[in-house]
């Protein structure tokens, strides 16, 4: 309860705030349909309302205050139209229809994983390198560095049109950016935990005649354990977000990108929410089940997590 107590704390502040924002954001637009439906509200003229702040147009028409949480189309959905959308689209339709935000989930999922895990072992590989090689470390660190300064929305098109260009599409290309995103906080976390233990303790397997191989199994690797856990963790969320990202500049009809990309084309907010939320939920259980993983893997090596 400790640590549920805070979160559900700032969830419900972040619900409040959202709730009281829907009014005046969606005031002017719920004036308007209520004026069409013939119901008084002032100004009554349209170009007028447009003039008049939100606090104020809310202010002077209470009655119209209920209807910006029930438009169809508002600039901000009520969390209740979120979640009913969620609903409609995860459990009211078939898993298999375009609909479904599982199928698209499960789009973007595999682009995400396959992705995750190419970063993963890329950034493994280079942090063992930098680790060892004192050349690596001075010649590949900087440049990983500098990789991240790229803006993904500028390298994202390059990335699948070039591909494209030699005829590869589909999976491998969304897989390539959410790697892109992945693997530098595993190399940062790994370069870490390699270099965690101290100096006594690498004194003593010399004196026990161990190796530099024997040095990696037995002490580096398994002290850097921790940190790689918490670079995974960065890691998958950031492949969920590069997954998501490759699916924006190739038109993509599945994924919460496309559904994202649909929501927005169509002046359909609903859907772009609901995706959006789906994409946070899916980072989120990811999250909690390399935790779980890290916990069970942390107390069998007989570490504290």
């Amino acid at each position: 309860m400790k640590s549920v107590l805070p979160v559900l704390t700032i969830v419900a502040f972040i619900l409040g705030v959202w709730t009281l924002a829907v009014v005046p954001m969606n005031i002017h637009l719920a004036a308007d349909q209520a004026a069409r439906g013939d119901i008084v509200v002032e100004p009554a003229d349209a170009r007028a309302r447009q003039e008049v702040g939100a606090f104020a147009l809310a202010l002077g028409n209470p009655a119209v205050i209920p209807m910006t949480y029930t438009l169809d189309r508002p600039r901000l959905p009520g969390p209740q139209q979120v979640v009913v959308e969620l609903w409609n689209t995860v459990f009211a339709v078939a898993p298999t229809s375009n609909r479904s935000l599982i199928y698209h989930g499960w789009v973007t999922l595999s682009a995400t994983l396959l992705g995750f895990g190419m970063g993963t072992a890329l950034g493994i590989a280079l942090a063992v390198g930098i680790v060892f090689s004192r050349t690596m470390d001075l010649s590949v660190m900087p440049w990983a560095i500098a990789s991240q300064t790229i803006p993904i929305l500028a390298l994202a098109p390059m990335i699948i049109v070039v591909m494209g260009a030699i005829g590869i599409q589909g999976l491998l290309p969304k897989a390539i950016i959410s790697a892109y995103l992945s693997f530098f906080p595993v190399v940062v976390g790994m370069v870490k935990g390699l270099r965690s233990p101290d100096a006594m303790q690498l004194d003593l397997l010399r004196t026990y005649s161990a190796g530099p191989a024997q040095g990696f199994w037995k002490l580096r690797l398994p002290a850097s354990v921790p940190y790689l856990f918490a670079s995974l963790k960065i890691g998958i969320s950031a492949s969920l977000v590069g997954a998501i990202v490759g699916e924006l500049p190739t038109g993509a009809r599945a994924g919460f990108g496309a559904r994202m990309l649909v929501g927005d084309q169509y002046g359909q907010p609903l859907v772009t929410w609901a995706a959006l939320f789906a994409a946070a939920i899916t980072a989120a259980a990811l999250v909690g089940l390399f935790a779980l993983l890290e916990r069970v893997t942390l107390k069998r090596m007989g570490m504290a997590s």
